[in-house]
């Protein structure tokens, strides 16, 4: 977060306050955020070829400006999609993640909003941001906006190492 951080001064005060953007979308009845230096861009979702042997949450293959990606549906990797929504596809959007080593698209329902949040909106604490279900931490914190409650996600930790290379196997061949 640090890399994408603007600052600003308060009106009336020399205190400084650093803010970031993040991108705020809907699993469920849950909002979650990713900084949106991880975001590439907004699309609306294209025709998705399945791959059969695929884990349940990687809803296969999708042609995104002349490049395939694996399309991943969040909430059925994180066990709270519904079978409704598993089954109607109403997944109208798709964020298109980029990292050093691969490219995936990722199913919202909804426009994501950008939101600009500083440091202090953010609770960090160790008993709130433990996974028991994931090797690596990627819950980075949850983010105090008014009364939402904002689940702030570091995408590149949610998938594995060995689920990294299945996606890059999986788009490379086709």
């Amino acid at each position: 977060m640090e890399d994408i951080q603007t600052v600003h001064k308060q009106e009336g005060t020399n205190a400084v306050k650093s803010t970031f953007q993040i991108i705020v979308f809907r699993l469920e009845e849950e909002e979650y955020a990713l900084s949106i230096d991880q975001i590439k861009e907004v699309v609306i979702t294209p025709s998705i070829a399945r791959i059969p042997l695929t884990q349940s949450y990687i809803k296969g293959v999708g042609n995104i400006r002349g490049n395939v990606l694996a399309i991943m549906d969040l909430a059925d990797k994180f066990g709270i999609s519904t079978e409704k929504d598993i089954t109607n596809g109403t997944h109208k959007y798709t964020l298109v993640v980029a990292s050093d080593e691969y490219k995936m698209g990722i199913l919202v329902k909804d426009v994501p909003q950008t939101l600009r949040v500083t440091k202090d909106d953010i609770d960090e604490s160790p008993a709130i941001v433990q996974s028991a279900t994931l090797e690596s931490n990627y819950i980075k914190g949850i983010i105090k906006s008014g009364n939402r409650m904002i689940v702030l996600i570091d995408i590149f930790k949610v998938i594995s190492k060995e689920e990294q290379n299945l996606l890059t196997r999986t788009t490379d061949k086709l």
